[in-house]
């Protein structure tokens, strides 16, 4: 019993303990502006310009989890030459709409390892768009479609805000005229040669992070939500303190509701001595703890053989013979084990008697997968009694999933939930 309580408390302690994440925001708002750069196609005479400060885009991003996720964004701007350096001039304005799948590179390789305020980001994508010149020589628009890919680095400012700094390239596809406008690229009847369009960006801006979570997926690290090895050691030896058992039942003082109870007693939950046939002989004491009878008799009944099968029958199917389990467990706590031994004594004095396993769950955690437990805690006791010497024959199993019949805050309710019960057919 020591063993499974602490095992349970463990458990609860490392995902409750310090530094513990349950959970992380996953949606960003982004807004960047910076410089652009076209550098081809270009008509002859015509100089890749200088950066031109003339882009902004806008970004939401939904990360799936702390490594991958994928944004949808849209940017615009112009290319611009003011026609110095003998560079005629001209401008061509821009807009595009981009899908991208993005990489949470910092976390990927492990960046925690040295830093936490620093991040880097790529992405990869394809969307469409539209390249427009108003002339001279000639006026044009060009729907396009487009692949963009870049690295965002990122700074934290707070759980909530970041500063970034991203470079992109992106492909024009189906761009039938050079950024300048002077020139058409391929022949009118074809209209356009794959992506032969390519400019790139350089901005900053912000991220802006949204949800009720502590951190982001962009900053969130795992190892977090387990605690050190010294906060471990503190928990461990208040957990032993915890379960000094003074009476020797299996039950650790502080749950224990009689302290006093002699070792080896069979006990509850709650460390109380149990009288499973309510005859007032406590089991220990009762030569027939299932079975009401007087005391001068040691608790067993003075009956007839008849009488008596239909008792234990009636005790069986009115849930006084239970095999109870640990959370998320379906192997049999073993202060309960004796049920199995009681249930095979029944079957072996009666051998035209069948009987169906039912197992339970409380309701902590999805139905279905509760449904699932309850199966495999009937299962366990089917193969224990067939273990024990009973033909498959005379017995069946099924999971009855959640108890609902008890309170679900209480945990000694749940305790008595979590159970596998017999019916004799």
């Amino acid at each position: 019993m020591k063993k499974i309580l602490l095992s349970t408390i463990m458990a609860g302690c490392l995902a409750l303990g310090v530094n513990a994440q349950d959970d992380y925001n996953k949606w960003s708002l982004e807004l960047n502006g910076g410089f652009n750069k076209p550098m081809a196609p270009l008509s002859p005479g015509y100089f890749s310009p200088t950066l031109n400060l003339g882009h902004v885009d806008f970004g939401v991003r939904y990360m799936f989890n702390d490594k991958f996720g994928a944004k949808l964004d849209y940017g615009l701007g112009s290319f611009s030459e003011s026609g110095k350096d003998n560079n005629p001039a001209f401008s061509t304005n821009y807009y595009r709409l981009n899908l991208q799948g993005v990489a949470n590179l910092g976390r990927i390789m492990k960046w925690e390892t040295f830093t936490r305020r620093v991040n880097l980001l790529g992405h990869l994508g394809a969307g469409i768009g539209q390249v427009k010149h108003d002339g001279p020589p000639i006026t044009f628009d060009d729907n396009v479609y487009n692949i963009i890919a870049g690295l965002t680095g990122q700074v934290k400012l707070s759980e909530r805000i970041a500063l970034t700094g991203d470079v992109s390239t992106i492909l024009n596809g189906r761009q039938t005229v050079t950024f300048d406008g002077n020139t058409n690229i391929g022949p009118a009847d074809a209209g356009f040669y794959g992506t032969n369009g390519t400019w790139w960006t350089g901005t900053l801006g912000l991220t802006f992070y949204l949800g009720k979570g502590a951190t982001h997926a962009d900053w969130y690290i795992e190892a977090d939500k387990y605690a050190t090895k010294a906060e471990l050691a503190q928990q461990i030896g208040e957990i032993k303190d915890m379960l000094k058992d003074s009476d020797g039942d299996g039950i650790p003082d502080y749950l224990d509701k009689e302290p006093n109870t002699p070792s080896g007693s069979r006990v509850d939950s709650q460390g109380r001595a149990m009288d499973s046939d309510g005859d007032g002989i406590p089991d220990h004491l009762d030569k027939c703890p299932f079975a009401p009878g007087p005391a001068s008799n040691n608790g067993c009944p003075i009956e007839q053989v008849k009488e008596e099968t239909d008792f234990f029958k009636r005790a069986i199917n009115e849930n006084y013979v239970n095999v109870y389990y640990a959370f998320d467990s379906a192997k049999p706590l073993g202060f309960s084990a004796s049920a199995v031994n009681y249930v095979a004594n029944f079957l072996n004095r009666n051998p035209g008697v069948k009987l169906e396993v039912k197992g339970f769950a409380d309701e902590i955690g999805p139905a279905d997968y509760n449904m699932k437990l309850s199966e495999r805690r009937a299962k366990a006791v089917y193969d224990l009694l067939i273990s024990s010497g009973i033909d498959s024959s005379r017995l069946s199993y099924k999971g009855y999933g959640e108890d609902t019949s008890v309170d679900k805050n209480s945990a000694d309710a749940r305790q008595l939930a979590r159970r596998a019960s017999f019916e004799v057919k």
